[in-house]
């Protein structure tokens, strides 16, 4: 054997995955394919909605709509338990995502806190170290905004003080 044979052999382009044809199929080929196939005479699972939804990769209201197009008998109430399920879903996915942006909002700082503007680091004992929000002369955006921006008082009063040259302030 010679090397100019063993360097004639080309390797193949690797393909990228997308998963099986029948769940990337729109409607109109799903109903072919479902037809060419007799896929629901040939079904002998308990529940031909849930089987319809998974082998296509489709909901369980799409399979529903799908499977009368099949001439497969749905009834009502089995349709109205999916709907409900579904908007069950759908309030309880949204309760999700407002429990997870609010968990964000609060770690839009991770380097901060109350007193610290930056944490710079950790002493040996764990305290931690660095710019404060005074330092900065700012507050925490996380303060609530209705709080009305006042002046601060200052920590003596000069005015009073001056009134008042007889009692020293310490």
């Amino acid at each position: 054997m010679s090397l100019s044979f063993a360097c004639s052999i080309k390797m193949g382009k690797k393909r990228k995955s997308y998963g099986p044809r029948r769940k990337r199929m729109q409607r109109p080929a799903r109903l072919v394919s479902a037809k060419a196939t007799e896929w629901a005479d040939k079904y002998t699972g308990k529940n031909i909605v849930r089987g319809y939804s998974k082998w296509y990769g489709v909901d369980e209201l799409c399979a529903v709509v799908e499977l009368r197009q099949l001439g497969v008998p749905i009834s009502t109430e089995r349709e109205t338990e999916l709907r409900k399920a579904a908007a069950q879903r759908s309030v309880s996915a949204a309760g999700r995502r407002k429990r997870k942006q609010e968990k964000t909002q609060e770690d839009d700082h991770p380097d901060s806190d109350g007193t610290f503007a930056f944490i710079a680091g950790y002493t040996s004992w764990g305290f931690s170290y660095g710019v404060t929000w005074e330092e900065l002369n700012e507050t925490p955006p996380w303060m609530n905004d209705e709080e009305e921006e006042s002046e601060p008082e200052p920590a003596c009063d000069f005015k009073k003080a001056a009134r008042h040259t007889d009692e020293l302030p310490f």
